[in-house]
């Protein structure tokens, strides 16, 4: 299945990707890679990198890998094709704007399309490709659309309550992870996935860490197979991540429970 990754931080914090090698620790050889894709957040717009090749292929992946980005909000996908087929228009995350905000989602699973149509009209947004995902990601966006309104950034109590609402309205369908940022917050959903020696997905489906120390120490940088984040300034650096494994072996990943919704603001839960 899919690999996600997302990150919230109080301050810009630099990251540097080797999608090959991350790929590699969620179980994910370079045949078995449909596509990936890498977007955060610069000055309330996003920049979204992504293809339908496997990433050791990939020019734009050594790139990324060798001029590393700021941000306080990234999320990334690597693709395990389980619906759709290998071209641009069904790689992850997806990107669309509402309430003149730009939101990014992704989601590792295999919804039942035809129950998701059925259960889920859509009015407003429609997808672009053939996938699963990105119908449920217009599915979120046309419940949204009831609170983003005016230009203002709705209230957190509002988002989070549509989004796992959206959540319990999926999980009946099929594996359900996903992260999802509007780029105040970001939103992570754990459920099922395969594991190792498992005919079936179960969870968890995602896990989470949170860092919290002064930038300019040893403690401020990630350091993991295929990711590297460290600090861009001064102070008290505070980092929330999720992840579809644990990228580091420290006891500080925390498995979410099946159906759990945890958001996080500027490196803190929320």
């Amino acid at each position: 299945m899919c690999e996600l990754f997302a990150m919230s931080s109080r301050d810009p914090a630099n990251l540097r990707f080797s999608l090959e090698a991350f790929s590699r620790r969620g179980g994910l050889g370079g045949a078995n890679k449909d596509g990936w894709g890498i977007a955060w957040y610069v000055d309330e717009d996003v920049r979204l990198v992504k293809e339908p090749e496997p990433a050791a292929e990939s020019a734009c992946v050594r790139f990324i890998q060798d001029h590393p980005f700021a941000a306080t909000i990234a999320l990334s996908h690597i693709r395990k094709a389980t619906q759709g087929r290998s071209v641009m228009k069904n790689c992850q995350p997806f990107v669309r704007e509402l309430g003149g905000r730009t939101h990014v989602f992704a989601h590792n699973g295999n919804l039942d399309i035809a129950a998701l149509r059925a259960r889920m009209s859509l009015e407003v947004f429609h997808p672009v490709g053939e996938t699963d995902s990105e119908y449920a990601f217009c599915a979120l966006l046309e419940r949204l659309r009831a609170v983003w309104r005016d230009g203002a950034i709705p209230g957190l109590d509002a988002r989070r309550g549509i989004v796992e609402r959206f959540a319990a309205e999926i999980r009946p369908l099929g594996p359900a992870n996903f992260i999802y940022s509007d780029g105040d917050a970001v939103f992570m959903h754990g459920h099922r996935r395969m594991h190792a020696g498992h005919r079936e997905p179960m969870p968890p489906g995602l896990y989470q860490l949170c860092r919290r120390c002064a930038a300019q120490s040893d403690l401020a940088g990630v350091h993991a197979e295929g990711l590297t984040i460290s600090a861009s300034g001064g102070g008290v650096q505070e980092v929330v991540l999720a992840a579809s494994v644990p990228l580091t072996d420290e006891p500080g990943w925390r498995a979410l429970a099946e159906g759990e919704l945890v958001v996080a603001r500027l490196g803190r839960i929320a």
